[in-house]
């Protein structure tokens, strides 16, 4: 018998779900992410903390059409918005609940 040979029953939950929580910090896929994976209480961690990551991506593009001047500005908001995302699916890869900086605590404010 092959020592080797992994079966579905010893998988773990959080890599079973590693994907849906990857999703979550990639805009608006964060929605495949809630309606597929919300009652999961590791993917739903990652599903508010992205939530609050979309807020901020769609707030800064209404602003930046509106106020083209500050360019810079929302260019290095942005920046910051895939740094955290990148840092939240590393979050995720390693199977950690960890807040992400400076935004981490606006993610209670979604209750589903």
């Amino acid at each position: 018998m092959d020592k080797y040979m992994d079966t579905p029953s010893q998988k773990n939950p959080v890599q079973k779900n590693a994907t849906m929580g990857i999703l979550a910090y990639i805009g608006p896929l964060v929605i495949v992410s809630y309606l597929t994976a919300k009652d999961d209480q590791f993917v739903k961690f990652h599903i508010k903390q992205g939530l609050v990551l979309l807020v901020i991506e769609v707030a800064v593009w209404l602003l930046g059409t509106a106020l083209m001047p500050l360019w810079l500005v929302f260019n290095l908001v942005n920046l910051a918005v895939l740094v955290l995302s990148i840092l939240g699916i590393v979050n995720v890869v390693q199977g950690q609940e960890k807040k992400l900086p400076l935004i981490g605590d606006f993610a209670r404010y979604f209750t589903f």
